[in-house]
């Protein structure tokens, strides 16, 4: 699944600080939303253009586990499980909150008149991967469960031969108006849920719900370098719309299992290697792990615990198509725990010659940790 690039920063769209509260973030939309709204401009593309664009980013900007996601890798945060308005229905049926009643509803007709065909609901399913699948790429098979159209009532939810009826308490129309002064709030009728009509015999195959379970399997391709907690979308494969719209999207999240060795922050790989003291002290060449396999790595001499060395490219892949991160080797210093008897005769020679030479790093903290002991005088 490709990761588009060169997209605006979705706070730039909106035009609001990084720092921006859920609240301030919403009227933002709200405004943008007004300003290039297609009835207010109709046949121009660039204000369709604009209006789609400042969807997209509501509708991550709005959501916490989102923005997260986004504040912390950008597009390609999100972009797996980004949701793409190519049609002006599918934001209205996404914030319906917004464009479905009150003043600003009524401003534009809430979705062009009439009632509303709202899009079948989201579905998500969750698909395990270890580090060596996400670093190359993957196809996964994934289970989904969920609804389809019934085939003995196409989906009317009435029995075979009869029809479902007019909703009495809205007219048909799906929503109801309530005026108060000047003011005009528009909702979802109560009794038909939205659908217009009502099923007074149901099928006995659905039992009136106008769709039966189903589990069905779909592949999806992950791209090299996702990382856990991303979504990717498969379109039209959530639930079908009660009323004859389009199907939901189904999101696939994944989740990356910890590996032995390495350890992942973004699109870098931190691994910690053991060095003896003589190989720190007089520099060696050890074997590290990368992402292809065994490599040799060069420490220097007088290398310290803890140090870093970096292998520039040797990390995970970046979705977007834009490089490699880097592998960090961080050196340890390991203390064996018990000793043989040449050993522990070649340690004691080296602890008589460090204290007949006392290098100069520790013959300064020796004096000043005198100095730091000794009372001043007076």
């Amino acid at each position: 699944m490709a990761v588009m690039a060169s997209k605006r920063d979705y706070y730039e769209v909106l035009g609001v600080e990084r720092s921006a509260s859920g609240r301030e973030i919403a009227e933002s939309y709200r405004r943008l939303a007004i300003k290039y709204h297609p009835d207010k401009n109709p046949g121009d593309g660039e204000a369709i253009g604009r209006f789609k664009e400042a969807a997209e980013a509501f509708e991550v900007l709005h959501d916490d586990e989102k923005r997260a996601r986004y504040d912390r890798y950008g597009h390609a945060g999100v972009e797996a499980g980004a949701r793409h308005f190519d049609d002006i229905g599918d934001i209205f049926s996404a914030f319906g909150d917004i464009f479905g009643g009150g003043v600003f509803g009524d401003l534009f007709g809430g979705g062009r008149g009439g009632r509303r065909v709202r899009k079948g609901a989201d579905i998500g399913v969750t698909v395990r991967l270890d580090l060596m699948e996400a670093a190359r790429g993957v196809t996964k098979s994934v289970e989904i469960e969920r609804h389809e159209t019934c085939g003995d009532c196409k989906g009317s939810g009435a029995k075979p031969g009869t029809k479902p009826s007019s909703c009495h308490y809205c007219g048909g129309r799906g929503q109801v108006v309530q005026s108060s002064g000047v003011f005009r709030v528009q909702t979802t009728c109560p009794v038909c849920n939205g659908a217009g009509s009502v099923v007074k015999d149901p099928c006995p195959k659905c039992r009136g719900q106008g769709a039966v379970g189903k589990r069905v399997k779909r592949d999806v391709i992950i791209p090299a370098g996702i990382d856990h907690q991303m979504r990717m979308r498969l379109a039209g494969e959530g639930e079908p719309s009660p009323q004859g719209g389009p199907p939901g999207d189904c999101y696939v999240q994944v989740e990356i299992e910890e590996h032995d060795l390495f350890q992942r922050e973004g699109q870098h790989l931190i691994v910690r290697a053991p060095i003896t003291y003589s190989q720190a002290a007089l520099g060696a060449t050890i074997a590290v792990p990368t992402l292809e396999g065994q490599d040799d790595l060069e420490v220097p001499a007088g290398t310290q615990p803890g140090e870093v060395f970096k292998l520039r490219g040797r990390g995970m892949p970046d979705p977007r198509h834009r490089g490699r991160g880097d592998l960090l080797v961080q050196v340890n210093l390991e203390v064996p725990k018990t000793l043989s008897a040449r050993e522990e005769e070649l340690l004691r020679e080296l602890a008589q010659e460090e204290k007949a030479n006392v290098s100069q790093h520790r013959k300064t903290f020796f004096e000043k940790l005198k100095d730091y002991f000794v009372a001043p005088e007076g």
